[in-house]
């Protein structure tokens, strides 16, 4: 299989994006992985570059995808060059650069000229305006590629949790978490974890909204109204789920690790424990858009930006789950469209087995 062209979007100019992408890329043997392209500025790169006093990593500074090198770290020029570098602050000018990089990529990504994308950290409040009405990366992703429902799906090895309500208020979970929205999350969980990490029957552990699972109505009805019915409504549907389980109890006795993915309710109540046991190695991965998307699982970091001292772990992390996944979903679909394949390996393992 060729290597991966893997587009990378600078993401806000004034925090961890750039020292994220130059610390990973120091290492030459990233090149093996994919052609790295970067949607962002040549001279803002340069300026990290003197600021971090690392002189290591080559960057190939291009106008079109047309000129890249597939031996280099390449750079694709797509923001005003005036743009002002004030590392650690939020500025409206960062969140329009962080914007022009997202649209260039993406109009690539339409075209077919990259095969995956890592998005670095965004400031959600400064990339407003009238063009980016979003939460966030995802519901951007979402509109621009036309797709009814996305899992915004963190993962970390054999950790994996998905959400059923994102960025949103608190007060509005409840009302939000219906039936068929919970279906729909499973279908989408249980797809990518088929498609994307290769696992032929994935077990899910679905967990309760309410503490202690509601405890049979006393603290709250909607684990018996909704969940429930959704969990039994999914087995039926061929998903094997299970729960729903009280998030402390599950996560605190090491439950997840007897499943191939947890559904949570909404945001805190997955990522808190995601991030406290990935240490700061998880991926934020975008399941159910017809393309590869990856994050770290970390936003922008203005506190120690330019510092030199972020931890570029998650974004290597996001850099080989977003060409190991497009492998995955690649060698799926060819499989899929041969169904004599998978008999044929099978039987070539079974020879060289012996």
């Amino acid at each position: 299989m060729k290597k991966v062209r893997l587009g990378i979007t600078h993401g806000d100019v004034n925090g961890v994006g750039y020292e994220l992408i130059i610390n990973t890329f120091t290492d030459a043997r990233m090149l093996e992985v994919c052609t790295p392209i970067i949607y962002g500025s040549a001279k803002v790169a340069a300026y990290y570059r003197k600021t971090l006093n690392n002189n290591n990593v080559i960057i190939n500074s291009v106008r079109t995808i047309e000129e890249i090198n597939n031996k280099k770290l390449n750079l694709i020029n797509c923001v005003d060059e005036n743009i002002k570098v004030e590392i650690g602050k939020e500025s409206q000018a960062a969140g329009e650069a962080a914007f022009q990089a997202l649209e260039a990529a993406v109009k690539d990504f339409k075209a077919g000229k990259i095969d995956a994308l890592v998005t670095c950290p965004i400031n959600k409040f400064s990339i407003q305006s009238e063009a980016f009405n979003f939460h966030g990366h995802t519901d951007y992703l979402q509109d621009r590629f036309s797709t009814e429902e996305v899992l915004m799906f963190m993962v970390s090895g054999n950790l994996r949790v998905g959400l059923v309500t994102e960025h949103v208020p608190l007060s509005k979970v409840s009302a939000l978490v219906t039936k068929e929205k919970i279906i729909s999350k499973l279908k989408l969980m249980q797809s990518s974890l088929i498609k994307d990490f290769c696992i032929t029957n994935p077990k899910i552990a679905v967990l309760s909204l309410n503490p202690h699972a509601g405890d049979k109505g006393v603290i709250g009805k909607e684990d018996d109204t909704v969940l429930i019915p959704a969990i039994e409504a999914a087995k039926e549907q061929g998903i094997f789920a299970l729960g729903p389980f009280a998030a402390d109890g599950f996560f605190g006795s090491a439950n997840y690790k007897k499943f191939d993915a947890v559904l949570a309710m909404y945001h805190d109540q997955g990522l808190i424990p995601f991030k406290t046991i990935a240490a700061g190695e998880g991926v934020n991965y975008s399941a159910g858009l017809p393309i590869v998307r990856t994050s770290p699982a970390h936003g922008t970091a203005f506190d120690i930006a330019g510092k030199g001292i972020a931890d570029f772990s998650s974004f290597r992390n996001a850099v080989y789950m977003a060409c190991d996944i497009f492998k995955n979903r690649s060698e799926y679909i060819q499989l899929s469209s041969n169904p004599l394949k998978p008999l044929s390996a099978q039987v070539n393992l079974d020879v060289d087995a012996e």
